[in-house]
Protein backbone atom coordinates (compact mmCIF):
# COMPACT_ATOMS: atom_id res chain seq x y z
CA UNK A 1 0.00 0.00 0.00
CA UNK A 2 1.22 3.66 -1.26
CA UNK A 3 2.03 5.70 1.97
CA UNK A 4 1.27 9.81 0.96
CA UNK A 5 1.97 12.58 3.47
CA UNK A 6 -1.38 14.45 4.17
CA UNK A 7 -2.07 17.99 5.98
CA UNK A 8 -0.44 17.88 9.89
CA UNK A 9 -3.96 17.68 11.71
CA UNK A 10 -2.39 20.21 14.41
CA UNK A 11 -1.33 22.57 11.98
CA UNK A 12 -3.51 25.93 11.36
CA UNK A 13 -4.97 27.46 8.16
CA UNK A 14 -1.63 29.02 7.09
CA UNK A 15 0.32 25.11 6.89
CA UNK A 16 0.87 23.78 3.15
CA UNK A 17 -1.08 21.04 1.97
CA UNK A 18 0.90 17.70 0.35
CA UNK A 19 -1.05 17.53 -2.94
CA UNK A 20 -4.18 15.66 -3.02
CA UNK A 21 -7.40 15.08 -3.16
CA UNK A 22 -9.30 16.26 0.25
CA UNK A 23 -12.84 14.93 0.62
CA UNK A 24 -14.11 17.87 3.00
CA UNK A 25 -17.80 17.14 5.01
CA UNK A 26 -19.33 20.68 5.85
CA UNK A 27 -22.03 21.54 8.31
CA UNK A 28 -25.51 20.15 7.50
CA UNK A 29 -27.09 23.16 9.00
CA UNK A 30 -25.32 24.25 12.23
CA UNK A 31 -22.00 26.02 10.78
CA UNK A 32 -20.35 25.54 14.58
CA UNK A 33 -20.03 21.93 13.30
CA UNK A 34 -17.44 22.49 10.72
CA UNK A 35 -14.18 20.98 11.74
CA UNK A 36 -10.90 22.86 12.26
CA UNK A 37 -8.98 20.54 9.98
CA UNK A 38 -11.92 20.98 7.12
CA UNK A 39 -11.78 25.05 7.79
CA UNK A 40 -7.64 24.42 7.91
CA UNK A 41 -7.75 22.54 4.17
CA UNK A 42 -10.50 24.51 2.44
CA UNK A 43 -8.62 27.75 3.28
CA UNK A 44 -5.55 25.83 2.18
CA UNK A 45 -6.27 24.31 -0.95
CA UNK A 46 -5.61 25.13 -4.43
CA UNK A 47 -9.05 25.10 -5.56
CA UNK A 48 -12.72 23.34 -3.98
CA UNK A 49 -14.77 21.41 -6.28
CA UNK A 50 -17.87 22.33 -4.96
CA UNK A 51 -21.70 21.03 -6.44
CA UNK A 52 -23.21 24.80 -6.25
CA UNK A 53 -21.18 27.79 -5.77
CA UNK A 54 -23.75 30.00 -4.34
CA UNK A 55 -24.36 27.15 -1.17
CA UNK A 56 -20.69 26.72 -0.84
CA UNK A 57 -19.69 30.61 -1.11
CA UNK A 58 -21.91 31.41 1.45
CA UNK A 59 -19.97 28.95 3.75
CA UNK A 60 -16.79 30.13 2.60
CA UNK A 61 -18.20 33.62 3.22
CA UNK A 62 -18.88 33.06 6.92
CA UNK A 63 -15.67 31.76 7.93
CA UNK A 64 -13.62 34.71 5.44
CA UNK A 65 -11.98 31.78 3.08
CA UNK A 66 -11.21 33.49 0.02
CA UNK A 67 -10.19 29.92 -2.03
CA UNK A 68 -11.29 29.67 -5.65
CA UNK A 69 -14.26 27.23 -6.32
CA UNK A 70 -14.89 25.21 -9.24
CA UNK A 71 -18.36 24.00 -10.06
CA UNK A 72 -18.29 19.96 -10.52
CA UNK A 73 -21.82 18.05 -10.17
CA UNK A 74 -23.44 15.49 -12.29
CA UNK A 75 -23.86 18.17 -15.22
CA UNK A 76 -20.30 18.59 -15.81
CA UNK A 77 -18.43 15.62 -14.14
CA UNK A 78 -17.23 13.67 -17.13
CA UNK A 79 -15.84 17.16 -18.79
CA UNK A 80 -14.09 18.38 -15.44
CA UNK A 81 -12.80 14.94 -13.64
CA UNK A 82 -9.79 14.72 -15.90
CA UNK A 83 -8.47 18.26 -14.98
CA UNK A 84 -9.60 18.25 -11.50
CA UNK A 85 -7.31 14.58 -11.36
CA UNK A 86 -4.53 15.91 -12.97
CA UNK A 87 -4.48 19.05 -10.51
CA UNK A 88 -4.82 17.23 -7.29
CA UNK A 89 -1.16 15.15 -8.41
CA UNK A 90 0.78 18.27 -8.28
CA UNK A 91 -2.17 20.27 -6.28
CA UNK A 92 -4.50 19.90 -2.95
CA UNK A 93 -7.72 20.01 -4.43
CA UNK A 94 -10.45 20.06 -2.18
CA UNK A 95 -14.29 18.18 -2.56
CA UNK A 96 -17.05 19.28 -0.84
CA UNK A 97 -21.14 18.72 -1.60
CA UNK A 98 -23.57 21.47 -0.32
CA UNK A 99 -23.70 19.89 2.71
CA UNK A 100 -22.68 17.19 4.88
CA UNK A 101 -20.18 14.32 3.84
CA UNK A 102 -19.26 14.28 0.42
CA UNK A 103 -19.96 10.86 -1.94
CA UNK A 104 -23.04 10.49 0.99
CA UNK A 105 -25.66 10.19 -1.54
CA UNK A 106 -24.26 13.34 -3.64
CA UNK A 107 -21.59 12.77 -6.51
CA UNK A 108 -18.26 12.29 -6.28
CA UNK A 109 -17.33 8.01 -5.97
CA UNK A 110 -16.02 8.84 -9.50
CA UNK A 111 -13.85 11.36 -8.95
CA UNK A 112 -12.34 9.65 -6.01
CA UNK A 113 -12.10 5.89 -7.77
CA UNK A 114 -10.63 7.46 -11.48
CA UNK A 115 -8.15 9.77 -8.90
CA UNK A 116 -6.99 6.68 -6.59
CA UNK A 117 -6.24 5.14 -10.22
CA UNK A 118 -4.30 7.84 -11.05
CA UNK A 119 -1.97 7.68 -8.13
CA UNK A 120 -3.68 10.91 -6.39
CA UNK A 121 -3.14 10.64 -2.32
CA UNK A 122 -6.89 10.99 -1.76
CA UNK A 123 -7.22 12.32 2.32
CA UNK A 124 -10.94 12.33 3.99
CA UNK A 125 -11.31 14.95 6.39
CA UNK A 126 -14.96 13.76 8.17
CA UNK A 127 -17.32 14.99 9.93
CA UNK A 128 -20.82 15.79 10.22
CA UNK A 129 -23.62 13.32 8.01
CA UNK A 130 -27.34 13.67 8.07
CA UNK A 131 -27.77 9.98 8.20
CA UNK A 132 -25.54 9.32 10.83
CA UNK A 133 -26.55 12.65 13.11
CA UNK A 134 -29.98 10.52 12.78
CA UNK A 135 -29.07 7.44 13.92
CA UNK A 136 -27.47 8.99 17.16
CA UNK A 137 -30.91 10.48 18.16
CA UNK A 138 -33.58 8.10 17.18
CA UNK A 139 -33.30 5.65 19.54
CA UNK A 140 -33.31 2.66 16.35
CA UNK A 141 -30.90 -0.25 16.76
CA UNK A 142 -27.66 0.40 15.36
CA UNK A 143 -25.28 -2.11 15.53
CA UNK A 144 -26.27 -3.11 11.60
CA UNK A 145 -27.93 -0.04 9.29
CA UNK A 146 -28.26 0.02 5.51
CA UNK A 147 -28.17 3.64 4.18
CA UNK A 148 -30.02 3.50 0.73
CA UNK A 149 -30.67 6.73 -0.02
CA UNK A 150 -33.49 8.47 -1.95
CA UNK A 151 -36.27 5.50 -2.95
CA UNK A 152 -37.31 6.07 -6.96
CA UNK A 153 -40.30 8.87 -7.08
CA UNK A 154 -42.78 6.63 -9.43
CA UNK A 155 -44.96 4.03 -7.14
CA UNK A 156 -44.17 0.85 -8.82
CA UNK A 157 -40.37 1.40 -8.76
CA UNK A 158 -40.44 2.37 -4.95
CA UNK A 159 -42.45 -0.75 -4.36
CA UNK A 160 -39.87 -2.92 -5.85
CA UNK A 161 -37.15 -1.11 -3.97
CA UNK A 162 -38.67 -1.36 -0.66
CA UNK A 163 -39.19 -5.57 -0.90
CA UNK A 164 -35.88 -5.74 -2.08
CA UNK A 165 -34.65 -4.49 1.33
CA UNK A 166 -37.67 -5.87 3.37
CA UNK A 167 -35.72 -9.20 4.84
CA UNK A 168 -32.82 -7.34 5.58
CA UNK A 169 -31.89 -7.83 9.24
CA UNK A 170 -31.17 -4.06 10.14
CA UNK A 171 -31.88 -0.46 10.12
CA UNK A 172 -33.05 1.25 7.02
CA UNK A 173 -32.17 4.99 6.77
CA UNK A 174 -33.24 6.91 3.61
CA UNK A 175 -33.10 10.97 2.75
CA UNK A 176 -35.97 12.33 1.43
CA UNK A 177 -38.00 15.93 0.69
CA UNK A 178 -41.16 16.93 2.35
CA UNK A 179 -43.60 17.04 -0.67
CA UNK A 180 -42.82 13.18 -0.89
CA UNK A 181 -42.58 12.26 3.18
CA UNK A 182 -45.93 10.75 3.86
CA UNK A 183 -46.44 8.96 0.52
CA UNK A 184 -42.76 7.15 1.32
CA UNK A 185 -44.07 6.65 5.11
CA UNK A 186 -47.41 5.06 3.37
CA UNK A 187 -45.22 2.70 1.15
CA UNK A 188 -43.15 1.92 3.56
CA UNK A 189 -45.54 0.82 6.09
CA UNK A 190 -47.25 -0.89 2.78
CA UNK A 191 -43.99 -2.92 1.78
CA UNK A 192 -42.63 -3.88 5.34
CA UNK A 193 -45.35 -3.85 8.05
CA UNK A 194 -45.87 -1.30 10.71
CA UNK A 195 -42.68 -0.96 12.07
CA UNK A 196 -40.98 1.02 14.69
CA UNK A 197 -39.19 4.24 12.71
CA UNK A 198 -38.34 8.15 13.09
CA UNK A 199 -37.91 10.75 11.05
CA UNK A 200 -35.70 13.49 11.34
CA UNK A 201 -36.12 17.03 10.10
CA UNK A 202 -33.78 19.86 9.92
CA UNK A 203 -31.09 18.20 12.01
CA UNK A 204 -29.11 20.78 13.96
CA UNK A 205 -30.75 23.54 12.37
CA UNK A 206 -33.40 25.85 14.26
CA UNK A 207 -36.46 23.80 13.65
CA UNK A 208 -34.69 20.40 14.23
CA UNK A 209 -37.43 17.81 15.00
CA UNK A 210 -37.00 14.11 15.59
CA UNK A 211 -40.20 12.04 15.73
CA UNK A 212 -40.51 9.17 16.19
CA UNK A 213 -43.46 6.07 15.91
CA UNK A 214 -44.82 3.42 14.15
CA UNK A 215 -44.79 3.86 10.64
CA UNK A 216 -48.41 3.98 10.39
CA UNK A 217 -48.35 6.57 13.13
CA UNK A 218 -46.12 8.68 11.30
CA UNK A 219 -47.44 8.54 7.75
CA UNK A 220 -50.85 9.64 9.15
CA UNK A 221 -48.94 12.41 10.86
CA UNK A 222 -47.42 14.35 7.61
CA UNK A 223 -50.60 13.05 5.33
CA UNK A 224 -52.33 16.05 4.89
CA UNK A 225 -49.19 18.72 5.83
CA UNK A 226 -46.16 17.92 3.97
CA UNK A 227 -43.02 19.17 6.63
CA UNK A 228 -40.28 21.71 5.14
CA UNK A 229 -36.29 21.15 5.46
CA UNK A 230 -33.88 18.10 4.59
CA UNK A 231 -35.26 14.88 6.23
CA UNK A 232 -33.83 11.58 7.02
CA UNK A 233 -36.23 8.31 7.41
CA UNK A 234 -35.58 5.34 9.25
CA UNK A 235 -36.98 2.13 10.23
CA UNK A 236 -36.58 -0.50 12.26
CA UNK A 237 -35.11 -4.23 11.58
CA UNK A 238 -37.62 -6.51 10.79
CA UNK A 239 -40.08 -7.58 13.21
CA UNK A 240 -39.83 -10.77 14.94
CA UNK A 241 -42.62 -13.73 13.98
CA UNK A 242 -45.52 -14.36 16.21
CA UNK A 243 -45.27 -17.25 18.32
CA UNK A 244 -47.06 -20.11 16.50
CA UNK A 245 -50.16 -20.69 18.52
CA UNK A 246 -51.39 -24.33 19.09
CA UNK A 247 -53.98 -23.98 16.18
CA UNK A 248 -51.76 -23.18 14.27
CA UNK A 249 -48.88 -26.43 15.23
CA UNK A 250 -52.17 -28.43 14.95
CA UNK A 251 -53.09 -27.22 11.52
CA UNK A 252 -49.86 -27.63 10.14
CA UNK A 253 -49.38 -31.11 11.38
CA UNK A 254 -52.77 -32.76 10.17
CA UNK A 255 -51.39 -30.94 6.72
CA UNK A 256 -48.19 -32.58 6.86
CA UNK A 257 -49.59 -36.14 8.27
CA UNK A 258 -51.86 -36.66 5.28
CA UNK A 259 -48.78 -37.06 3.17
CA UNK A 260 -45.81 -37.68 5.46
CA UNK A 261 -44.51 -40.15 8.21
CA UNK A 262 -44.70 -38.72 11.86
CA UNK A 263 -41.25 -38.03 12.53
CA UNK A 264 -41.08 -36.32 8.67
CA UNK A 265 -44.45 -34.44 9.13
CA UNK A 266 -42.64 -32.97 12.35
CA UNK A 267 -39.44 -32.59 11.01
CA UNK A 268 -41.39 -30.57 8.44
CA UNK A 269 -43.33 -28.37 10.59
CA UNK A 270 -40.96 -27.76 13.24
CA UNK A 271 -38.76 -25.93 10.21
CA UNK A 272 -41.24 -24.07 9.02
CA UNK A 273 -42.50 -22.95 12.51
CA UNK A 274 -39.26 -22.12 13.85
CA UNK A 275 -39.79 -25.22 16.65
CA UNK A 276 -37.94 -27.85 18.63
CA UNK A 277 -38.49 -30.67 16.27
CA UNK A 278 -39.09 -33.17 20.05
CA UNK A 279 -41.75 -30.90 21.17
CA UNK A 280 -43.50 -30.76 17.43
CA UNK A 281 -42.77 -34.53 17.14
CA UNK A 282 -44.86 -35.33 20.58
CA UNK A 283 -47.44 -33.22 19.25
CA UNK A 284 -47.77 -35.59 15.82
CA UNK A 285 -47.78 -38.55 18.07
CA UNK A 286 -50.80 -37.44 20.24
CA UNK A 287 -52.20 -36.15 16.89
CA UNK A 288 -51.82 -39.26 14.97
CA UNK A 289 -52.77 -41.82 18.26
CA UNK A 290 -55.50 -39.54 18.93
Amino acid sequence: MNEHPSCDPDAGASASLAPGLYIVATPIGNLGDITARARAVLAGASVIACEDTRVTGRLLGHFDISTRMLPYHDHNADRVRPGLIARALAEPVALVSDAGTPLISDPGYKLVAEARAAGVNVIAVPGPSAVIAALSIAGLPTDRFLFAGFLPAKAKAKADTIAELASVPATLAFYESGPRLAATLTALHEGLGDRPAAVGRELTKRFEEMVTGSLSELAARWADAPPRGEIVVLVGPPLPAPAASEQDIDSALAEALATMRVKDAAVAVAARLGLAKSDVYARALQLKNG
